[in-house]
């Protein structure tokens, strides 16, 4: 049964406190001052990866000593990417040829492309049942692809648009977020059917999605009016929304220092402490233009931001939580 859950009693989170981030340092990335979309960690593995989508690439980092070890060439308008460490896979969304591209971790080479919808963006794994979520943010569907075979096991609509994508392995479902009307919807990924719709009442735009596992909690980022939303996943309904930079895009989340960051197209991340109380936002940075993306290792608690054009070249922008 499908439930569409309006939410009630939302509490509003003020901004403020100084920037909780400071810069550690800038390392400078291999191609062209173009843009970057989404990033990866494998905190087992060492590796970070981010998608050079305006170079069509992926750029593979060394976690510990942050030089480039390799650059995955021809995935044409790279976006999204997650990583299988179990099977040793990586997987990037090739936007520009509706395809999810699978690499070899080990090797670098791209070893599948398989065909999703029209603009593959978000990516995510599912390490229970081995499979890959691509959200296609133009036909409004998700595609499930076999991880090991890379073949498709289905298509599900969801909706107009899809944002990005994520997996809840505590309750077993996968969260998009889909608009209009905005939506946080849960897929089973044994059947792909729709288990629930939450109303995200005060979004206008989603599309980042994060998920706090431990408190079954998940949040939301609306592009069109710089809000993030707290959504309880069990109660399937919105707890508290704050206002966040211009254009929020990708989120990241650190559960050993239940900090999450909200980067966004104005070059400004917000930062959150959560807790069992709720989410208490402790300042708000500008890092450099269009710092949209952000990923966490929380190994070590740095904080990633890959700045397309600095003094003529991409940099990655290093940056610790101050004590």
């Amino acid at each position: 049964m499908l439930l569409g859950v309006a939410p009630t009693a939302i509490g509003e989170v003020r901004n403020g406190g100084d920037a909780a981030l400071q810069e550690v340092r800038d390392v400078r990335l291999p191609g062209r001052p173009t843009r970057f979309d989404y990033q990866a960690v494998d905190t087992d593995g060492r590796r970070l990866y981010l998608t050079h989508l305006g170079d069509s690439s992926l750029d593979v980092l060394d976690l510990d000593t942050l030089t480039v070890e390799a650059v995955v060439p021809r995935i044409a308008q790279v976006h999204g990417v997650a990583i299988a460490p179990e099977l040793g896979s990586v997987y990037a969304s090739a936007t520009g040829a509706d395809a999810l591209v699978t690499i070899d971790a080990a090797t670098n080479r791209v070893t599948a492309r398989t065909p999703t919808g029209a603009f593959p963006d978000g990516v995510a794994f599912d390490p229970e049942r081995r499979l890959v979520f691509v959200s296609n943010k133009d036909d409004g569907t998700i595609t499930m692809i076999d991880a090991l075979t890379g073949k498709r096991d289905r298509t599900v609509a969801l909706g107009h648009e899809v944002g990005n994508v994520a997996v809840d392995d505590a309750d077993r479902l996968v969260y998009a977020a889909v608009r209009p009307p905005d939506r946080l919807v849960a897929i089973d990924p044994r059947t792909g059917a729709i288990t629930t719709r939450t109303r995200l009442g005060g979004c206008d735009g989603a599309h980042g999605v994060s998920v706090d596992v431990a408190r079954q909690r998940a949040f939301v980022a609306c592009e069109k009016n710089r809000t993030l939303m707290v959504v309880d996943l069990a109660r399937r309904k919105v707890t508290q929304r704050a206002v966040v930079g211009i254009a929020p895009d990708v989120l990241a989340y650190d559960a050993t220092l239940e900090r999450l960051y909200v980067a966004s197209e104005s070059g400004t991340v917000t930062t959150f402490d959560t807790n069992d109380r709720g989410i208490t936002a402790l300042g708000e940075q500008r890092v450099g233009a269009t710092a949209h993306s952000v990923s966490v290792d929380p190994s070590t608690h740095r904080v990633f931001f890959p700045l397309e054009d600095i003094r003529g070249h991409p940099v990655l922008r290093v940056m610790h939580p101050k004590t």
